[in-house]
């Protein structure tokens, strides 16, 4: 499951889809291949707001597009670019919708897990953040105390 998250697109291949997708949207609505090849570019770059980017145009993939099977590609990607946004609750979200149709996805059942350790880890870093911020502030304040009762 990481070599999925981690993946970084490939500047030539965003440069193709891009050029392929801004085209069509010329003539009016892009092809739904065109769209999807696009964002999924988007949704493996690095920058937030192409992650962004493709996360808007698979949502609007996911609703304009009645094809089942599409719709459940679509979730996959939408929790795999929230996922590297840390955008965790978002993209267990969307592992849970695919879940509750396909009990047996395993690739989904992947990426939850995949989610969920995430999110505990960021969340013990945050934690520990918090806490030696904490320590800092109260130091400052106890350094300070002695400071001043010197006086």
């Amino acid at each position: 499951m990481e070599a999925i998250i981690d993946e970084v697109v490939d500047p030539a291949d965003l440069k193709k889809f891009e050029k392929i997708y801004a085209e069509q949207s010329g003539r009016g609505p892009a092809s739904t291949k065109a769209q999807f090849e696009y964002a999924w570019c988007l949704v493996r770059c690095r920058s937030p707001q192409d992650l962004r980017k493709g996360t808007v145009l698979l949502e609007d993939l996911f609703h304009r597009v009645g094809d089942d099977h599409a719709k459940r590609d679509y979730l996959f990607y939408l929790a795999v670019g929230h996922t590297r946004l840390k955008e965790y609750e978002k993209a267990l979200k969307y592992t849970e919708a695919i879940l509750k149709v396909e009990p047996k996805n395993h690739q989904a059942a992947q990426l939850r897990e995949h989610i969920k350790k995430k999110m505990k880890i960021d969340g013990l870093v945050g934690m520990a953040i918090v806490g030696g911020a904490a320590a800092v502030a109260v130091g400052g304040l106890v350094g300070l105390g002695l400071a001043l009762s010197k006086k």
